[in-house]
């Protein structure tokens, strides 16, 4: 009998509420066994309210309970490479939120890691999994818009509260500690799915500029890359703008059609083809991170390969380097 994966979570925020959490306990082959968060209250809310049996409120308590034999990172980009070594060390195969870290070096000492321990590491680039991206990467494998030639991502939207109030800024709009702005936090999702889609990224350029002066990092980027593949992409991301201004759209077009989706809307995947024109709908686990969980647990105990690793999140941690700095 193959053994089961007992998972601890350091840091359960507000991504391990809804988003991953609960699917640890849901997926085949897995438990939930302890949970870390600095705040030690929170941490013990969170284990009664989720039915944890052990939480902790110090990281290496966790990494080295007996119990624990897969750890999850859900903490600020800026801590995934030093929890991740260290439970990677320990032994322990590790999937740690994206992105995978603060920076592209990191990432880089993060793989060298799980090189040199033989661990495995994974990255939560759950769209990966989803099925309306999966029905996309189908849509532009099995040939029916052609030749893909040409991507187009557009993610312009206002700030949210949280990210305008300059006297308590959120982490996800410090760089030291998010590595970037919103941009990381968002774009990498759809940097991350393109890889998936078209392979590696070959070059790629851009700018960055801070046009709302509501935070430090960069709130507007433009982009235009070229990948292995020889699809061409361009990308433009906002995070100031006027509501009339909102879009959430990535484009992709070849020589016999194109095909429209979102990233976070979630809405249908639209396919175009001369006069005809079908929608697909989007059906999401319960749990938005449930298939890729399942899909890490089975790479554990070596049934099946993971399609999100250190060696893929680490590309695009460099390409949204290359194009902010």
């Amino acid at each position: 009998m193959k053994k089961k994966i007992n998972w601890g979570i350091i840091g359960c925020g507000n991504v391990t509420e809804y988003k991953s959490g609960p699917a640890f306990n849901k997926v085949e082959g897995s438990n939930l066994v302890a949970v870390m968060r600095r705040d030690a209250e929170l941490a013990k809310d969170y284990a009664h309210r989720h039915n944890v049996p052990k939480w902790y409120s110090n990281a290496d308590d966790l990494i080295n309970d007996k119990d624990v034999n897969a750890i999850y990172i859900a903490t600020p980009p800026s801590s995934h490479a030093m929890y991740a070594i260290k439970a990677m060390k320990a032994g322990k195969p590790v999937y740690v939120e994206k992105p995978m870290a603060a920076t592209y070096e990191q990432c880089r000492e993060m793989n060298a890691v799980s090189k040199e321990t033989g661990v495995p590491l994974f990255v939560a680039y759950y769209r990966r999994t989803l099925p309306g991206f999966r029905k996309v990467k189908t849509l532009v494998e099995d040939g029916t818009i052609g030749r893909p030639l040409l991507v187009n991502i557009m993610l312009v939207r206002p700030a949210s509260p949280a990210e305008s109030d300059k006297d308590s800024p959120i982490w996800r709009v410090q760089p030291d500690v998010a590595g970037g702005g919103i941009f990381y936090d968002l774009a990498s999702h759809q940097l991350d799915f393109l890889d998936f889609l078209f392979g590696p990224v070959k070059n790629v350029s851009g700018l960055a500029r801070n046009f709302g002066h509501l935070y430090k990092a960069e709130d507007t980027v433009v982009a235009q890359m070229e990948f292995e593949n020889g699809v061409l992409g361009s990308g433009t991301w906002s995070f100031v703008s006027d509501h009339s201004s909102k879009r959430d759209v990535i484009e992709i077009i070849g020589t016999k059609g194109r095909i429209e989706f979102s990233t976070f809307g979630h809405e249908p995947v639209l396919l175009f083809k001369e006069r005809d024109f079908l929608e697909f709908p989007y059906i999401n686990p319960e749990n938005i991170q449930y298939n890729l969980i399942q899909n890490v647990v089975d790479a554990i105990r070596g049934d099946t390969e993971c399609v999100s690793t250190g060696i893929t999140a680490a590309r695009t941690n460099l390409v949204m380097e290359k194009i902010v700095y």
